[in-house]
C-alpha cells in the first residue's frame, strides 16, 4: 500500500481538530438549546390557492371540495413518471408557515433560516367521523415537508426579500378536525414544536361582495369592556376530539357568543340571528328574562344555545360529512312547548351520533329530553318513558339537577332532588336509567350535611362518620369514562369508581362551592369555584392543590411581569377554563390601559406545583455559614421508559409521506406550478389511500404500488433527464417521496391510546434511578440475602374483570435502579365480535409510583412536567386498520395446482378473473393491517354465502333472507343450492357450512331453483353469472374481537345448460343441419334442369325480340316499294301470304342453335 500524501496528513488533522472544537462547544450549545428553546416559535395561516405568496392575513376555512387548478400543469409534464390520463386535482388552501423569535426580525430570520438548510416538517391529522356507519373509521396522517416560496411583492433585492414555505392543506372525506403539527428538520435554529387547531367552520359563507359572512349571525368588531370585566367565568362544552367550531356565551344582556375554529388562537364575537321570543314565560317558572346565552353546546356538526327557557339549534355546512340538505339556513328552535331550565353536555358520541341532554322544568318536571344528532339531523326524546323520574323512585316530587350519558353502556346518570309531601326535608339522590332495558335504579343517597375528616385528606363514606353542620348542596355530575371516576360536587367533591361507594375530598373548604368541573380525561381535573377559584386534581389521588390564588401563582405572575409577557396584566378577568391536549389553558380579558384584549395562555400547573413545594425553605448549616436546603418528597430521582414497542401496532395510526417535488432552480425556491404540481400529489396520494379499501388484495400490500408499478423501471432515466435540467415544467418527481410509513419509533414514551384485540398484550419498563436509602435487605423467607428496593410502582385499571396487569421487580445495585416490566393484557371476556372501528369498549390503565403523585418533576427544554403518574386509554375491540381481503393471486396459482388447468373468459378483465364452472373453487384470504403493512394468510373459520347476483353487472339484484337461505343452507329441499362443499361442519343451528384454510373446497351446483340455473347463452359464448359472495367469520371464529366481513363479486363462466334447454337446442340444431344437407341434395338434383329451363326461357325471349323486329323491317321496306312503283311506273306484284310463310320459316332456321344443325 502506498504511504499517505502529506495533503492527506493535513486534512485528516484538521478534521481532528474539529471533532475536538465540536466536543469543547457541544456543552455551550446544549446551554443555548435549554436556555433559547422558548424564544422562538412557529406560526401557520391559511392562504387560499389563488392568494399564495401574498402577504396578507390568514383566510377562513370555508371551501371544503378539491379544486380543479392544477390539470393544466400536470399536461405540461410530458416526460415525468405520472399518468397523465389520471385526473389530478388540488385543495382549496395552502399552509403558510413562518417563525419568530423574541426581539428579532421575523423576516430576518425566515431567510437566515432558508440559507441554514431550514425545512419546516409538517404534519397533518384528520380526525375521524362520529358516524362509523357512513364513514370509515382510521386514524390517518400525512407527513409533509414544506417548500420555500419567495413573496409577490415588489422587491429591491436580487433574490429574496420576503419569503415564507408552504404545503398543501389537504381535505379528506368525514373529516373535519384537523390538526397541525410544525417541527423542524434538525437544520438551522432550534425551534420546538407545536400544534395548531386547522379545522373546517361549516358556519361560514360567501357573501354577495365575495367577503366571508357567519350564517349564524352578524360578527362584532367592537368588543367592548362590559362584556367580559367582572363577569364571572362559565364552562366551554363540546364533543371532545370532534367540535370543529367552539362556542362560549355568557355574554351579559346581549345575544352573543364567542366562536372559534383554531381552539381560541383566532376567534369571533358574533351577535346571533334569532328571535328572543320569550312566549313561554306565562307557563314557566322564571323569575327574570335576559338576552344573554346561557348555556352553548357544540357538537361536530351542530350548535346548541340556550336562551332562558328556549333551545335553539344549529346545523353547519359540512358537505364532507353529510348532504348539504342537511344544513340549516337559520337557527331553529325546538322544544318550544317546554320549558327548559339547563342544557347538559355530553362529551363522547354513541352508536354513531353525537347527544345533548336538555333538563325541563314546570310541567314537564322530572323528565329530560334526550337529544341525538346524526349526519347534521336533531331528534329529541322524552325520557323517561312512560313514567316520571318520581313514579319510578317512589317520591311525591323531584326534579333533575344535573343529567349525563355513559355511552358504550346506554346508561342515564341522574342527580335528582326528591321530597315527600309530608316532609319539607330534601334528598339529593343518584339515580341511573338504561335506555335498553327502561329500568330505573337508586344508587346513592347523598348525606344531608358534610361529613367531619377531622384533618385527613379523604373519608370514605360508609353511615358511621360523624358529620358536620354545613349542609350539602350537590349542584353537578362529572364522569370519566376511562377510568370510571364519577364526581358529586358543590360545596363539596365526592368520588367513586363504581358509582355506590363514595370517598369524601376533605381538602376542598365547605365554605367554597364548585361552579364547574374541568376534566382532560387524561387523569387531570380542574375546578372552578364561584369565587373564581381555581383548583387541580391528579385522578387516582386524593388531594386537592390550589393553584389560584396561591403561593405559586404570585411567584409565576413576578417572573412574567420581569419577562414583560404580554399575556398577563394587573387587571384580567377568567372567561372560561378549558384542556387541549392534557395541557390546561386560559381565556381571559386583560386590561392594559386603553388595550384592552382577550388572550389564550397556558397554566403552567408543573410550575405552579414546584413553586409550591418548595415554598418550605429550611435553614442548615454547612459548617460556619448556613445554606437553604428545600425538602424533596419525590421518592426518586430520575424516571424513564424503555421495551416500548413501535407504536403503531397500537395507536392503528396510518401515516403517508409526501415531500415537495424538486425544482430546477438554482435558488431553490418553488413557483405557483411546482406548489400546484405539490397539490396534486398530495390529492392522489390521499385517492389512493381511499380506493386501497376494495375487495381484491393487490399482489403488493401497499396504496402507493400501482402509482409507480408501471414507471419503476424507467427511474433512472427521470433522475438523469433532472440531472441534466431537462425535465418538463422544471419539476422533478421522485417516485420515493410518496409512500407509506410503516415503521414510526416510539421516542420513549407511551401512546396516546392503546387498542387491544382479543388475548392483545402490551410490554413497556419502566427506569427508576433511585436514592441510597430506597435499597433494603429482603426480610422475607427465601430472599434474606437479596436487595429489595422501596419504591413501588402500581398499575390502576378502570376494569381489572377485562383486563389484567403483570409487574416484575429487578434491581440494579449497581446502576442505583429499579426496574419494573409492566405488562397489559386482554383477558377476552368483555367484547364480543364487532367490525373494525365499531363500538369499541373505552378502558384505561393507570400506572403510579407509590408517593411521587403531585412531587415528581422532570426538567426538559419544554419545562418541567410531571412524573410519577401515567394514564393511557384502552379500546378493547376490534382494531382500526384491519380488514379480510380476496387473495386472488394465490387463488388463481392453487386453482392451476389443483385443476390442473385454467380457463379465463374471452374478453379478460384483470382486475376480476373469471373462474370456470366445472372446476373446483377454492378461494383464499388475507387478513391484511393497513397501519403495520402486515398482510397474512387468514387461517380462522369463516362462513361464505351467496348474497346477490346476475348474468351481467347491471342485471345483479341483492337476494332477501329467504334466498340467502335456500340458496346457500345444507338443509335446503327445495332444489335451489347454488353451491356446496365436502365440509361436514356447519353453525350451531346447521344453517350454513363453516369452512376454514384447510377445508376452502367449492362445487357449483346450481340446481333447478338456482338463479344461476338454465341461463340463456348470449351469442356462442357460454353463460355466464356475476355472484355477490359475503364472508364472515362472525361467530364461528373465536380467535379474534373482530367482525372481518367481505363481500366482492365472482365471475363464473361456462355455466351448464339445462336437460330442457340442451334437447331443444340439440333438436333445432339437428333440424337445421338435416335441412340444409337437403336442400343442398335437392339443389345438386335440380341445378341441370334449372339450366335448361334458364337457357330456354332465354331463348324465346331472344326469338320474341327478334320477330318483333324483323315485322317493322319488312312493313317499312313494303310500303317504301309502293311509294316507288306509284311514282315511276306499273306496281310490282303484291307478295301473297304463302311467301310470308316460307320466309318466316326461313328466318327461324337461322336462328336456331348451333347444336341442332349438326347432322
Amino acid at each position: 500500500m502506498s504511504p499517505a500524501s502529506p495533503v492527506w496528513l493535513r486534512v485528516r488533522v484538521l478534521r481532528v481538530l474539529w471533532a475536538l472544537l465540536a466536543v469543547l462547544l457541544g456543552p455551550w450549545r446544549l446551554w443555548a438549546v435549554i436556555y433559547d428553546f422558548h424564544e422562538c416559535t412557529w406560526h401557520v395561516v391559511l392562504n387560499k390557492f389563488q392568494r399564495v405568496g401574498e402577504n396578507l392575513e390568514s383566510d377562513q376555512f370555508v371551501h371544503q371540495e378539491p379544486v380543479d387548478t392544477v390539470r393544466g400543469v400536470f399536461n405540461m409534464l410530458v416526460d415525468s413518471p405520472i399518468d397523465r390520463r389520471e385526473r389530478y386535482l388540488g385543495f382549496p388552501y395552502y399552509l403558510k408557515i413562518n417563525y419568530s423569535c423574541h426581539g428579532q426580525h421575523s423576516e430576518d430570520l425566515v431567510r437566515s433560516g432558508h440559507l441554514m438548510g431550514l425545512k419546516p416538517l409538517v404534519l397533518v391529522t384528520f380526525q375521524a367521523p362520529v358516524n362509523f356507519y357512513r364513514w370509515k373509521i382510521e386514524q390517518l396522517q400525512i407527513q409533509m415537508e414544506a417548500a420555500p416560496f419567495r413573496s409577490k411583492e415588489p422587491c429591491m433585492a436580487t433574490e429574496v426579500c420576503v419569503m415564507s414555505w408552504y404545503t398543501p392543506m389537504p381535505i379528506k372525506n368525514g373529516s373535519v378536525v384537523m390538526r397541525v403539527d410544525v417541527s423542524s428538520n434538525g437544520l438551522g435554529p432550534i425551534i420546538p414544536s407545536k400544534r395548531f387547531h386547522v379545522n373546517i367552520n361549516g358556519f361560514l359563507k360567501m357573501g354577495a361582495d365575495n367577503r366571508i359572512q357567519f350564517t349564524v349571525g352578524d360578527e362584532l368588531f367592537d368588543i367592548k369592556p362590559r362584556y367580559f370585566v367582572n363577569v364571572s367565568s362559565r364552562p366551554l362544552w363540546y364533543n371532545v376530539d370532534q367540535s370543529p367550531v367552539l362556542i362560549l356565551g355568557g355574554i351579559p344582556n346581549e345575544k352573543a357568543l364567542l366562536m372559534t375554529s383554531t381552539n381560541f388562537r383566532e376567534f369571533s364575537l358574533v351577535e346571533l340571528s334569532i328571535d328572543s321570543c320569550w312566549v313561554g314565560s306565562f307557563y314557566c317558572p322564571q323569575a327574570d328574562f335576559s338576552a344573554t346565552i346561557y348555556d352553548a353546546i357544540s357538537t361536530e356538526s351542530t350548535l346548541f344555545i340556550r336562551q332562558n327557557q328556549l333551545i335553539y339549534y344549529y346545523t353547519g355546512t359540512y358537505t364532507t360529512l353529510y348532504d348539504s340538505s342537511h344544513s340549516s339556513d337559520k337557527w331553529v328552535r325546538v322544544l318550544a312547548s317546554e320549558c327548559i331550565k339547563r342544557l347538559c353536555p355530553v362529551y363522547f358520541s354513541s352508536n354513531g351520533s353525537d347527544h345533548v341532554i336538555a333538563l325541563t322544568t314546570g310541567k314537564n318536571e322530572g323528565y329530560l329530553h334526550f337529544g341525538t344528532i346524526t349526519d347534521g339531523l336533531v331528534s329529541f326524546e322524552l325520557l323517561p318513558r312512560n313514567q316520571t323520574t318520581c313514579k319510578r323512585m317512589f317520591v311525591d316530587r323531584c326534579s333533575i339537577t344535573w343529567a349525563i350519558f355513559i355511552p358504550g353502556q346506554n346508561i342515564l346518570m341522574m342527580l335528582v332532588e326528591t321530597q315527600y309531601d309530608d316532609s319539607d326535608q330534601k334528598y339529593h339522590q343518584l339515580a341511573s336509567y338504561d335506555l335498553i332495558t327502561e329500568e330505573m335504579t337508586t344508587l346513592y343517597t347523598v348525606p344531608l350535611f358534610i361529613p367531619d375528616a377531622r384533618g385527613l385528606e379523604f373519608l370514605m363514606i360508609l353511615g358511621t362518620e360523624s358529620y358536620t353542620n354545613t349542609p350539602m348542596v350537590p349542584k353537578g355530575l362529572s364522569f370519566n369514562l376511562y377510568n370510571n371516576l364519577l364526581f358529586i360536587w358543590g360545596n363539596f367533591l365526592l368520588q367513586s369508581y363504581n358509582a355506590e361507594n363514595f370517598i369524601y375530598l376533605a381538602d376542598f373548604p365547605k365554605e367554597s362551592s364548585i361552579k364547574y368541573m374541568v376534566n382532560s380525561f387524561q387523569g387531570d381535573v380542574a375546578i372552578v369555584t364561584e369565587t373564581e377559584e381555581i383548583w387541580y386534581l391528579l385522578e387516582g389521588t386524593y388531594h386537592l392543590y390550589r393553584i389560584f390564588p396561591s403561593h405559586g401563582w404570585d411567584i409565576h405572575v413576578s417572573l412574567q411581569v420581569m419577562k414583560q409577557s404580554s399575556l398577563y396584566a394587573s387587571k384580567e378577568t377568567m372567561v372560561t377554563l378549558f384542556y387541549e391536549e392534557n395541557k390546561l389553558y386560559q381565556l381571559v380579558y386583560l386590561t392594559h390601559g386603553k388595550q384592552d384584549h382577550l388572550v389564550k395562555r397556558l397554566v403552567p400547573m408543573e410550575k405552579l406545583l414546584m413553586y409550591e413545594q418548595h415554598k418550605q425553605i429550611h435553614t442548615v448549616r454547612d459548617g460556619s455559614h448556613p445554606t437553604l436546603s428545600f425538602s424533596n418528597l419525590c421518592p426518586f430521582e430520575a424516571m424513564r421508559l424503555g421495551n416500548l414497542p413501535n407504536p403503531q401496532a397500537y395507536t392503528r395510526q396510518e401515516r403517508y409521506l409526501a415531500r415537495p417535488p424538486m425544482v430546477l432552480n438554482p435558488s431553490g425556491f418553488h413557483s405557483e406550478n411546482s406548489l400546484a404540481v405539490y397539490q396534486g400529489l398530495v390529492y392522489y396520494l390521499l385517492r389512493l389511500h381511499s380506493k386501497y379499501h376494495k375487495p381484491y388484495a393487490d399482489p403488493v400490500h401497499d396504496p402507493t404500488w400501482r402509482w409507480w408499478k408501471n414507471k419503476k423501471q424507467d427511474e433512472d432515466y427521470y433522475f438523469y433527464l433532472a440531472s441534466n435540467w431537462l425535465s418538463a415544467g422544471g419539476v422533478h418527481i421522485d417516485m420515493g417521496s410518496y409512500e407509506k410509513i410503516y415503521d414510526l419509533k416510539s421516542h420513549y414514551r407511551l401512546p396516546e391510546r392503546i387498542f387491544l384485540d382479543k388475548g392483545g398484550e402490551y410490554h413497556f419498563s419502566i427506569f427508576l434511578t433511585v436514592r441510597g436509602y430506597s435499597f433494603e435487605m429482603g426480610t422475607d423467607v427465601g430472599s434474606a440475602f437479596k436487595v429489595q428496593s422501596k419504591v413501588s410502582v402500581g398499575v390502576v385499571l378502570a376494569d381489572p374483570s377485562c383486563t389484567e396487569s403483570l409487574i416484575k421487580q429487578k434491581v440494579l445495585v449497581k446502576r442505583n435502579s429499579v426496574v419494573f416490566l409492566v405488562t397489559l393484557r386482554d383477558k377476552s371476556l368483555c367484547y364480543d365480535q364487532g367490525i373494525s372501528g365499531h363500538h369499541l369498549m373505552k378502558t384505561s390503565m393507570m400506572v403510579k409510583v407509590v408517593g411521587a403523585s403531585g412531587f415528581c418533576f422532570q426538567d426538559t427544554h419544554l419545562g418541567p412536567r410531571l412524573q410519577g403518574n401515567l394514564m393511557v386509554p384502552v379500546f378493547i375491540g376490534c382494531p382500526p386498520g384491519k380488514r379480510l381481503a380476496f387473495d386472488i393471486t394465490y387463488t388463481l396459482k392453487y386453482m392451476r395446482q389443483q385443476n390442473k388447468h385454467y380457463f379465463d373468459c374471452m374478453h379478460v378483465d384483470p382486475e376480476m378473473p373469471c373462474f370456470l364452472y366445472r372446476d373446483m373453487f377454492y378461494p383464499f384470504f388475507l387478513i391484511q393491517d393497513l397501519v403495520t403493512g402486515d398482510s397474512g394468510k387468514f387461517k380462522g373459520s369463516y362462513v361464505l354465502k351467496i348474497v346477490g347476483g346476475g348474468p351481467s353487472l347491471d342485471s345483479m339484484v341483492d337476494y332477501n333472507e329467504e334466498e340467502i337461505y335456500r340458496y346457500n343452507s345444507p338443509l335446503d329441499k327445495t332444489g335451489s343450492r347454488i353451491w356446496t362443499t365436502k365440509t361436514s361442519e356447519t353453525t350451531h343451528d346447521m344453517a350454513f357450512y363453516i369452512m376454514s384454510y384447510e377445508r376452502s373446497g367449492i362445487e357449483w351446483l346450481c340446481l333447478e331453483n338456482s338463479p344461476c340455473y338454465d341461463m340463456t347463452p348470449q351469442g356462442i359464448i357460454a353463460p355466464e353469472f356475476f355472484f355477490k359472495v359475503l364472508v364472515s367469520n362472525r361467530g364461528v371464529d373465536n380467535s379474534t374481537y373482530c367482525n372481518y366481513q367481505l363481500i366482492f363479486l365472482l365471475h363464473i363462466h361456462g355455466l351448464p345448460l339445462s336437460a330442457k334447454r340442451a334437447l331443444f337446442i340439440v333438436i333445432v340444431s339437428a333440424s337445421v343441419l338435416v335441412g340444409m344437407v337437403i336442400l343442398y341434395i335437392l339443389f345438386c338434383l335440380l341445378w341441370p334442369y334449372a339450366v335448361n329451363a334458364c337457357n330456354h326461357l332465354r331463348w324465346r325471349i331472344n326469338n320474341i325480340i327478334a320477330s318483333e323486329s324483323y315485322y317493322t323491317y319488312a312493313t317499312s321496306s313494303r310500303a317504301f316499294s309502293v311509294s316507288s312503283q306509284s311514282s315511276f311506273g306499273p306496281l310490282s306484284q303484291v307478295p301473297s301470304v304463302d311467301d310470308f310463310k316460307v320466309q318466316d320459316q326461313k328466318h327461324k332456321a337461322d336462328l336456331e342453335p348451333a347444336e341442332k344443325k349438326k347432322p
